[in-house]
């Protein structure tokens, strides 16, 4: 997000009740975050019950870095520059809501649309619903970047440059997600949560597809409680037009920066030597983190409950009683992230500093990437020593799942706390701050405080580092993607 001198100028005074509006913005991070956890948990299984194979889920996921790139940025830009009556901030946060449930509405009754437009009632891929499915996914996740982008923009405003209240301000944020992610994950286990909003079950939508609507609608509704909140009673002023006209002019008269693919040109020649082995191993630790994002309660559904989603209706309960584990295990994830958030200072002093540290999660991530073939051989020879019977996993096989989901919130927690505390001060420019909200959607993670650390004393500049440090993560999750 872009922050203007003459417009900051123009902030007002805290008032006594400004903690107070900080956390109703940050409130905001709830329900993004809610909705967030249930897509990662129940979308993918979701297109498993609309008959989509596995490599189209992979390109649909796409939408996400895709749209957090370009509209993040072009969100930000106008944001910063709008003059309406209502503030900078707010017709954003109004308009993504509004969008947002566009596109819940649309996954949520995909299979009663796609019903309208010809989908028969027999299993088999359902091109109706599946056409719908993608529209809706498109539309969340570019709503998604509508709201936050702007959220933290408000939340800048609100601390009138006043350090203490900017880090009160995201610490409330990461709060409030932690708080949306737990109750996404706790809503996505839950069985009957169809129960609440029994409409949900029709003739082409059974219980699981009823309870990924009633989700879904629950995140509409508590998005449009917390904006509306946020809208009614956080007051903002409304940019006088003749300072906008006044930057537009400075702007004008400055020098104007060279292209897009002239920067990546510039960049990847006086790229040094560590910070090329850092895109690579950034590329590389994002393969494995990447596809077990998406898959993460797919892979639990199939490999440790042994069901299937077009299977008999035996396997279908076991697919989908797993899905409903898997999302149980993300709530160990979240919990455990919250956790070690706390003492992450504690480890850097033990380990010495911030190099050793992404040493160690690396490595964390490597061993848990491995632990997930050796908990599906746990899981696929208890079922055979059971005769290979529908039956839940052992005891001991769920306790390793849920293990591996709760461990792979440590080099999480650290990536997320470095991202947003530790990069601000590594890299206090201008450049940093363009690209920080670019980068987040790529990949947030420590490789990027070491590419600001190694490229102090060279000529690469901090920005560019940044900058194509995201773009080859993102190029070779792409390429990978279309591959599988």
């Amino acid at each position: 997000m872009v922050y203007v001198d003459t417009i900051e100028s123009q902030a007002p005074p805290p008032d006594v009740n400004i903690i107070k509006k900080l956390a109703l913005v940050a409130s905001v991070a709830a329900g993004v975050q809610f909705g967030w956890a249930l897509q990662l948990s129940l979308l993918t299984p979701y297109t498993q019950l609309l008959g989509l194979k596995h490599r189209w889920v992979s390109l649909i996921w796409l939408c996400g870095p895709i749209s957090g790139l370009v509209v993040q940025p072009i969100v930000g830009h106008h944001s910063d520059r709008c003059t309406s009556p209502f503030g900078r901030r707010r017709p954003f946060l109004v308009s993504g809501t509004v969008l947002l449930s566009i596109g819940v509405l649309l996954i949520g009754f995909a299979a009663d649309l796609g019903r309208h437009l010809g989908d028969s009632l027999e299993p088999g891929v359902k091109h109706g619903a599946i056409t719908v499915f993608v529209l809706g996914f498109w539309f969340l996740d570019i709503s998604n970047n509508m709201i936050q982008s702007p959220c933290r923009a408000l939340l800048a405003d609100l601390s009138c440059q006043n350090d203490a209240l900017v880090t009160i301000g995201n610490a409330m944020f990461a709060f409030f997600m932690a708080v949306g992610s737990i109750l996404g994950y706790a809503a996505g286990s839950y069985r009957d949560i169809h129960q609440l909003l029994p409409f949900t079950s029709t003739e082409t939508c059974d219980l699981n597809c009823a309870n990924i609507k009633t989700c879904f609608l629950i995140a509409v509704l508590l998005n449009t409680f917390v904006v509306t909140l946020v809208v009614v009673f956080v007051e903002e002023e409304r940019l006088d037009p003749s300072c906008l006209l006044y930057w537009q002019e400075n702007q004008g008269a400055e020098e104007k920066p060279p292209s897009f693919f002239m920067q990546i040109v510039i960049a990847a020649k006086s790229t040094p030597r560590p910070i090329w082995i850092l895109y690579m191993v950034t590329a590389l630790n994002w393969i494995g983190i990447f596809p077990f994002t998406l898959y993460n309660t797919d892979w639990v559904g199939k490999e440790i409950y042994g069901g299937q989603a077009m299977g008999t209706p035996e396997q279908i309960t076991l697919y989908h009683d797993g899905v409903r584990a898997g999302a149980f295990g993300l709530m160990f994830y979240v919990a455990v992230m919250g956790f070690i958030s706390l003492f992450l200072e504690l480890f850097i002093r033990l380990l010495g500093n911030v190099s050793r540290l992404w040493s160690v999660c690396n490595f964390i991530v490597a061993i848990c990437m491995g632990m997930t073939v050796v908990i599906s051989n746990m899981a696929e020879n208890a079922r055979d020593a059971n005769g290979n019977a529908l039956v839940h996993p052992r005891t001991e096989v769920k306790a390793s799942c849920f293990a591996l989901f709760a461990v792979l919130g440590i080099p999480q927690a650290v990536s997320s706390y470095y991202f947003h505390n530790v990069l601000p001060t590594l890299a206090p420019n201008s450049s940093l701050t363009l690209c920080r909200h670019a980068i987040l959607q790529v990949t947030y993670s420590i490789p990027f405080a070491l590419a600001s650390i190694y490229s102090r004393d060279g000529t690469t500049g901090q920005g560019k580092c940044w900058t194509k440090l995201g773009r080859i993560s993102l190029y070779f999750r792409l390429w990978i993607f279309s591959q599988s």
